[in-house]
C-alpha cells in the first residue's frame, strides 16, 4: 500500500477511480448471469453560516435597454438595487460502492465497500454506515469491507489483529463467522475471494493490481510526494517509505 494516497488531496479521487476498476475487474468474471452495479451513499450535512461556501455570484441586474411599449413609450428595465451572494447550507458527500446481484430477479448478492474516513471516524456519518452495515450483515447478502485507510478506529470486529490495512469478507451462510485478511504496510495488497451465489464459484480481485492501474492512471506520482503522509509515519517506516519515491523528472 502506499501511505500517500491516504492524504486528504488524493484519496476521495482515488477512492472514486478504484471502485470503478474493481467493478471492471469483476464484471468479466461474473457476466452474464450477474450485474456488477455502482451505487452511492450521500452523507448531507448542514453547515455553520461561517463555513458556507460560496455557490455562485450572478448579477443579476442587466444593462439598460430601451424597448418601445404600446403608444410609443419606453419600458426601461430596472438594475437591482444591491447585490448578494447565494449560499449552500449544506455540504455533501458522495460514496460510491459495489453492488453484485442476479440478472434475472435482481437479488441483492454482494456489497462490496472501500472505507472512507468518514465510515471510521466518531459521529454520524459513522453511526448512519453501521446502521446499513448492520442491516447487511443480518440479510442474506454477503458483504466485503476493504480498509486501505491507516487512520480512525476500525470498525467493530472481534478476533481483528494489529494491523495496517485489512479486508473482511462476511459471507452469509458463515456468520458470525468473518474472514479477515489483515495487512502492514511494507506488505503487498492480497487477492481477495468475491462470493456470489453458494452454487457458483468465487469471483477473485487482486487488490494490488488495481491499486497500481489507479495509480499509473491518475499520475499520483507527479503531485502526491509534496508533503508527508497523513497520518504521520514512524521514523523507521517513513525512511522506507521515502527510498520508494519516484524520482522527479
Amino acid at each position: 500500500m502506499n501511505p500517500y494516497i491516504e492524504n486528504e488531496n488524493v484519496w476521495e479521487d482515488f477512492h472514486n477511480s478504484f471502485i470503478p476498476a474493481l467493478r471492471e475487474a469483476l464484471t468479466e468474471q461474473v457476466r452474464p448471469k450477474y450485474l456488477v452495479k455502482l451505487e452511492e451513499y450521500l452523507f448531507i450535512h448542514e453547515l455553520p453560516d461561517s463555513e458556507r461556501r460560496l455557490l455562485g455570484h450572478a448579477d443579476l441586474g442587466l444593462s439598460p435597454v430601451d424597448r418601445r411599449g404600446e403608444g410609443g413609450a419606453l419600458a426601461v428595465l430596472t438594475p437591482a438595487p444591491q447585490y448578494g451572494q447565494l449560499l449552500t447550507a449544506v455540504d455533501v458527500e458522495k460514496h460510491p460502492y459495489i453492488e453484485i446481484r442476479q440478472r434475472e430477479d435482481m437479488a441483492l448478492v454482494t456489497v462490496i465497500e472501500l472505507l472512507s474516513p468518514s465510515n471510521k471516524r466518531h459521529g454520524s456519518d459513522r453511526e448512519q454506515y453501521l446502521s446499513k452495515r448492520h442491516h447487511l450483515l443480518s440479510s442474506p447478502s454477503h458483504l466485503v469491507e476493504i480498509d486501505l485507510l491507516r487512520s480512525g478506529p476500525r470498525l467493530p470486529m472481534e478476533g481483528l489483529p494489529n494491523c495496517d490495512y485489512c479486508v473482511t469478507v462476511s459471507r452469509a451462510q458463515e456468520r458470525p463467522r468473518v474472514g479477515i485478511w489483515p495487512i502492514t504496510l511494507q506488505e503487498k495488497l492480497p487477492v481477495i475471494p468475491i462470493p456470489l451465489k453458494t452454487s457458483d464459484p468465487d469471483a477473485t480481485v487482486d487488490l494490488q493490481k488495481i491499486l497500481h492501474r489507479v495509480y499509473d492512471a491518475a499520475g499520483y506520482a507527479d503531485y502526491i510526494y509534496r508533503g508527508q503522509p497523513q497520518p504521520p509515519l514512524t521514523p523507521a517506516l517513513a525512511g522506507w517509505a521515502r527510498q520508494l519515491i519516484p524520482t522527479a523528472g
